[in-house]
Protein backbone atom coordinates (compact mmCIF):
# COMPACT_ATOMS: atom_id res chain seq x y z
CA UNK A 1 0.00 0.00 0.00
CA UNK A 2 1.35 3.30 -0.73
CA UNK A 3 -0.71 5.33 0.97
CA UNK A 4 -3.73 5.90 2.80
CA UNK A 5 -6.79 8.50 1.43
CA UNK A 6 -9.51 9.42 4.14
CA UNK A 7 -12.26 11.49 3.45
CA UNK A 8 -12.65 13.22 6.59
CA UNK A 9 -15.73 15.05 8.43
CA UNK A 10 -17.56 12.39 9.68
CA UNK A 11 -18.43 11.22 13.46
CA UNK A 12 -17.05 8.59 14.40
CA UNK A 13 -19.40 6.29 16.98
CA UNK A 14 -19.75 2.74 18.13
CA UNK A 15 -18.33 -0.16 19.42
CA UNK A 16 -14.87 -1.77 19.39
CA UNK A 17 -13.07 -4.66 20.62
CA UNK A 18 -9.44 -3.84 21.84
CA UNK A 19 -6.68 -6.31 21.05
CA UNK A 20 -4.27 -7.80 23.44
CA UNK A 21 -1.13 -6.30 24.00
CA UNK A 22 1.51 -7.24 21.81
CA UNK A 23 4.51 -6.44 23.75
CA UNK A 24 2.47 -8.51 26.84
CA UNK A 25 1.72 -11.67 24.55
CA UNK A 26 5.07 -11.50 22.69
CA UNK A 27 7.25 -12.50 26.45
CA UNK A 28 3.96 -15.03 27.31
CA UNK A 29 4.49 -16.82 24.24
CA UNK A 30 8.37 -17.23 25.14
CA UNK A 31 7.38 -17.80 28.66
CA UNK A 32 4.98 -20.88 27.26
CA UNK A 33 8.44 -23.17 26.85
CA UNK A 34 8.57 -23.17 30.97
CA UNK A 35 5.40 -24.93 31.51
CA UNK A 36 5.22 -28.53 31.96
CA UNK A 37 2.77 -31.43 32.31
CA UNK A 38 -0.07 -29.23 31.31
CA UNK A 39 -0.40 -26.95 27.78
CA UNK A 40 -0.20 -22.89 27.97
CA UNK A 41 -3.07 -21.08 26.35
CA UNK A 42 -3.28 -17.47 25.74
CA UNK A 43 -6.54 -15.95 24.62
CA UNK A 44 -6.93 -12.26 23.26
CA UNK A 45 -3.98 -12.56 20.68
CA UNK A 46 -3.68 -9.51 17.93
CA UNK A 47 -3.05 -10.59 14.83
CA UNK A 48 0.07 -8.89 14.23
CA UNK A 49 3.34 -9.59 12.39
CA UNK A 50 5.41 -9.84 15.15
CA UNK A 51 3.29 -12.62 16.68
CA UNK A 52 3.07 -14.45 13.56
CA UNK A 53 7.21 -14.17 13.50
CA UNK A 54 7.12 -15.68 17.42
CA UNK A 55 4.89 -18.59 16.70
CA UNK A 56 6.93 -19.84 13.64
CA UNK A 57 10.14 -19.46 16.16
CA UNK A 58 8.29 -21.51 18.90
CA UNK A 59 7.34 -24.31 16.33
CA UNK A 60 10.90 -24.18 14.62
CA UNK A 61 11.46 -25.44 18.04
CA UNK A 62 9.21 -28.33 18.23
CA UNK A 63 6.34 -26.33 20.15
CA UNK A 64 3.21 -27.81 19.41
CA UNK A 65 0.52 -24.79 18.96
CA UNK A 66 -2.79 -24.59 17.60
CA UNK A 67 -4.53 -21.33 16.88
CA UNK A 68 -8.03 -20.90 16.89
CA UNK A 69 -10.89 -18.95 14.58
CA UNK A 70 -10.95 -16.02 17.68
CA UNK A 71 -7.34 -16.04 17.60
CA UNK A 72 -6.59 -17.78 21.11
CA UNK A 73 -3.32 -19.88 21.39
CA UNK A 74 -2.67 -23.28 22.92
CA UNK A 75 0.81 -24.03 23.22
CA UNK A 76 2.71 -27.65 23.95
CA UNK A 77 5.84 -27.16 25.05
CA UNK A 78 6.62 -30.63 25.90
CA UNK A 79 7.33 -31.42 22.21
CA UNK A 80 10.14 -29.18 22.14
CA UNK A 81 13.10 -30.81 20.20
CA UNK A 82 15.88 -27.67 20.15
CA UNK A 83 17.12 -24.34 21.69
CA UNK A 84 18.20 -22.62 18.85
CA UNK A 85 16.80 -19.18 17.47
CA UNK A 86 18.12 -18.48 14.09
CA UNK A 87 18.67 -15.52 12.28
CA UNK A 88 16.11 -15.34 9.68
CA UNK A 89 14.00 -15.21 12.14
CA UNK A 90 15.59 -13.16 14.85
CA UNK A 91 16.46 -10.58 12.51
CA UNK A 92 13.00 -8.94 11.99
CA UNK A 93 12.02 -8.42 15.46
CA UNK A 94 14.25 -7.47 18.44
CA UNK A 95 11.95 -9.10 21.04
CA UNK A 96 13.03 -12.54 19.79
CA UNK A 97 15.88 -12.37 22.37
CA UNK A 98 13.49 -12.87 24.93
CA UNK A 99 13.01 -16.62 24.57
CA UNK A 100 16.95 -16.72 26.03
CA UNK A 101 16.16 -16.59 29.68
CA UNK A 102 12.71 -19.01 29.43
CA UNK A 103 15.41 -21.60 27.24
CA UNK A 104 18.25 -21.30 29.91
CA UNK A 105 15.73 -21.42 32.66
CA UNK A 106 13.72 -24.37 31.66
CA UNK A 107 16.72 -26.62 29.93
CA UNK A 108 19.77 -24.64 30.69
CA UNK A 109 21.33 -23.89 26.98
CA UNK A 110 20.01 -21.68 24.28
CA UNK A 111 21.48 -20.39 20.91
CA UNK A 112 20.25 -17.73 20.04
CA UNK A 113 20.75 -15.20 16.97
CA UNK A 114 22.00 -11.59 17.80
CA UNK A 115 19.22 -9.42 16.53
CA UNK A 116 21.39 -7.35 14.55
CA UNK A 117 22.98 -10.35 13.16
CA UNK A 118 26.94 -9.91 13.82
CA UNK A 119 26.76 -6.50 14.27
CA UNK A 120 26.68 -6.52 17.84
CA UNK A 121 26.29 -2.98 18.99
CA UNK A 122 22.80 -2.45 15.82
CA UNK A 123 20.85 -4.20 18.71
CA UNK A 124 22.22 -4.24 22.12
CA UNK A 125 21.54 -7.19 24.32
CA UNK A 126 24.63 -6.19 26.80
CA UNK A 127 22.25 -5.85 30.01
CA UNK A 128 20.52 -9.54 29.42
CA UNK A 129 23.91 -11.10 29.21
CA UNK A 130 25.56 -9.20 31.76
CA UNK A 131 22.14 -9.98 34.34
CA UNK A 132 22.34 -13.50 33.00
CA UNK A 133 25.87 -14.19 33.58
CA UNK A 134 25.61 -13.08 37.34
CA UNK A 135 22.97 -15.68 37.24
CA UNK A 136 25.30 -18.43 36.34
CA UNK A 137 24.94 -18.21 32.13
CA UNK A 138 28.26 -18.67 30.31
CA UNK A 139 28.33 -17.61 27.17
CA UNK A 140 30.08 -17.67 24.04
CA UNK A 141 29.42 -15.42 20.94
CA UNK A 142 30.34 -16.21 17.82
CA UNK A 143 29.25 -15.68 13.88
CA UNK A 144 25.91 -13.51 15.05
CA UNK A 145 24.94 -16.29 17.75
CA UNK A 146 24.85 -16.27 21.29
CA UNK A 147 25.46 -19.57 22.73
CA UNK A 148 25.01 -19.71 26.35
CA UNK A 149 24.96 -22.51 28.76
CA UNK A 150 24.27 -22.93 32.43
CA UNK A 151 23.76 -26.35 35.61
CA UNK A 152 21.03 -24.14 37.31
CA UNK A 153 20.33 -20.15 37.50
CA UNK A 154 21.39 -18.67 40.44
CA UNK A 155 19.39 -15.93 42.00
CA UNK A 156 21.37 -12.67 42.63
CA UNK A 157 20.97 -8.83 42.68
CA UNK A 158 20.41 -7.45 39.59
CA UNK A 159 20.87 -3.89 38.84
CA UNK A 160 20.08 -2.35 35.25
CA UNK A 161 22.01 0.68 34.54
CA UNK A 162 19.32 1.70 32.63
CA UNK A 163 15.43 0.81 32.80
CA UNK A 164 14.58 -1.28 29.91
CA UNK A 165 11.56 -3.31 29.65
CA UNK A 166 12.93 -6.56 27.66
CA UNK A 167 15.72 -6.63 29.69
CA UNK A 168 13.41 -6.83 32.73
CA UNK A 169 11.38 -9.15 31.12
CA UNK A 170 13.85 -11.85 30.21
CA UNK A 171 15.59 -11.73 33.52
CA UNK A 172 11.92 -11.50 35.37
CA UNK A 173 10.82 -15.22 33.34
CA UNK A 174 14.75 -16.68 33.92
CA UNK A 175 14.41 -15.82 37.51
CA UNK A 176 11.61 -17.73 38.20
CA UNK A 177 12.82 -20.93 38.24
CA UNK A 178 16.28 -20.22 39.54
CA UNK A 179 17.58 -21.41 42.66
CA UNK A 180 17.23 -18.56 45.61
CA UNK A 181 15.34 -15.15 45.56
CA UNK A 182 16.35 -13.04 42.51
CA UNK A 183 15.71 -8.79 42.96
CA UNK A 184 15.49 -6.79 39.77
CA UNK A 185 16.46 -2.64 40.95
CA UNK A 186 15.45 -0.15 38.15
CA UNK A 187 12.97 -2.75 36.63
CA UNK A 188 10.47 -1.14 34.37
CA UNK A 189 7.24 -0.51 35.53
CA UNK A 190 5.33 -0.83 32.28
CA UNK A 191 1.57 -2.43 32.55
CA UNK A 192 2.78 -5.32 29.92
CA UNK A 193 5.33 -5.94 32.57
CA UNK A 194 3.00 -6.14 35.12
CA UNK A 195 0.80 -8.56 32.94
CA UNK A 196 3.73 -10.76 32.70
CA UNK A 197 4.55 -11.13 36.80
CA UNK A 198 0.42 -11.69 36.61
CA UNK A 199 0.79 -14.50 33.82
CA UNK A 200 3.86 -16.07 35.56
CA UNK A 201 2.18 -16.12 39.45
CA UNK A 202 -0.86 -17.52 37.97
CA UNK A 203 1.49 -20.27 36.64
CA UNK A 204 2.98 -21.17 39.76
CA UNK A 205 5.60 -18.37 39.94
CA UNK A 206 6.53 -16.08 43.13
CA UNK A 207 6.74 -12.57 42.06
CA UNK A 208 6.29 -9.44 43.99
CA UNK A 209 6.54 -5.84 43.24
CA UNK A 210 5.66 -5.77 39.68
CA UNK A 211 4.88 -2.35 38.89
CA UNK A 212 7.51 -1.47 41.17
CA UNK A 213 10.90 -0.47 40.19
CA UNK A 214 12.06 -3.10 42.71
CA UNK A 215 11.06 -6.38 41.93
CA UNK A 216 11.66 -10.03 44.08
CA UNK A 217 11.25 -13.29 42.62
CA UNK A 218 11.63 -16.13 44.79
CA UNK A 219 12.61 -19.04 42.20
CA UNK A 220 9.97 -22.09 42.39
CA UNK A 221 10.90 -25.66 40.78
CA UNK A 222 8.11 -25.66 38.22
CA UNK A 223 5.59 -23.78 36.30
CA UNK A 224 2.34 -25.15 34.99
CA UNK A 225 0.30 -24.29 31.86
CA UNK A 226 -2.30 -22.20 32.61
CA UNK A 227 -5.61 -19.94 30.18
CA UNK A 228 -4.45 -16.32 30.47
CA UNK A 229 -5.94 -13.22 28.34
CA UNK A 230 -3.53 -10.54 28.02
CA UNK A 231 -4.43 -7.19 29.18
CA UNK A 232 -5.89 -4.76 26.37
CA UNK A 233 -3.15 -2.69 24.11
CA UNK A 234 -3.22 0.46 25.40
CA UNK A 235 -1.80 2.39 21.92
CA UNK A 236 -4.89 0.69 20.56
CA UNK A 237 -6.99 2.19 22.87
CA UNK A 238 -5.36 5.43 22.88
CA UNK A 239 -6.38 5.37 18.83
CA UNK A 240 -9.84 5.08 19.31
CA UNK A 241 -10.46 7.17 21.90
CA UNK A 242 -8.34 10.39 20.34
CA UNK A 243 -10.01 9.39 17.08
CA UNK A 244 -13.57 9.71 18.72
CA UNK A 245 -12.46 12.77 20.24
CA UNK A 246 -11.23 14.66 17.50
CA UNK A 247 -14.53 13.93 15.46
CA UNK A 248 -16.73 14.58 18.53
CA UNK A 249 -18.20 11.05 18.59
CA UNK A 250 -18.36 8.48 21.39
CA UNK A 251 -16.86 4.96 21.13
Amino acid sequence: MDKLIINGGTVLKGEVSISGAKNAVLPMLCASVMATDTCVTLNNIPHLHDVTTTVRLLRQMGVSVTLDDNMNIELDPSTIKNFHAPYDLVKTMRSSILVLGPLLARFGSAVVSLPGGCAIGTRPVEMHLDALSKMGVTFDIQNGYISANCSRLIGCEISFPKTTVTGTENILMASTLAEGKTVITNAAREPEVVDLANFLNEMGAEITGHGTDVIEVKGVKSLRGVSYSALPDRIETGTFLVAAAITGGEI
